[in-house]
């Protein structure tokens, strides 16, 4: 039995091979740039607009501050102290598949843990 073993997928982007783990998630957050976010995004189905830049900055910064990747209660409570017009179900609409999840995912970092959205 093996756990906590991922097999590797890539994808093209800009000419760079990056790594994703099986389930969607890049192997290495590091590599991330804005183009391999429109390439993940793509994947989920979603055009970029700038309100899912606004959440996807957000992420990555809450990740470099914290180490951890939000879950979407902290997500919601913390995009509110910017952003009074907030709600869990605008971000629902922007990432329908989960603004933790999903957003994560697109913004390179890892899936958030302990998540009601996944």
């Amino acid at each position: 039995m093996t756990s906590g073993v991922y097999s590797i997928s890539k994808i093209e982007v800009e000419g760079k091979s990056v790594e994703l783990l099986d389930d969607g998630y890049m192997k290495d957050r590091d590599v991330w740039t804005e183009e391999i976010a429109e390439a993940l995004a793509d994947r989920e189905g979603i055009q970029l607009t700038n309100e899912h830049w606004e959440v996807i900055n957000y992420l990555r910064d809450y990740y470099e501050k914290f180490l951890v990747s939000p879950n979407v209660k902290i997500l919601v409570k913390k995009l509110k102290e910017t952003r009074e017009d907030t709600s869990t179900k605008q971000l629902y609409e922007l990432f329908p598949r989960g603004p933790a999840f999903q957003g994560c995912k697109i913004a390179g970092l890892p899936k958030p843990t302990n998540c009601i959205d996944g």
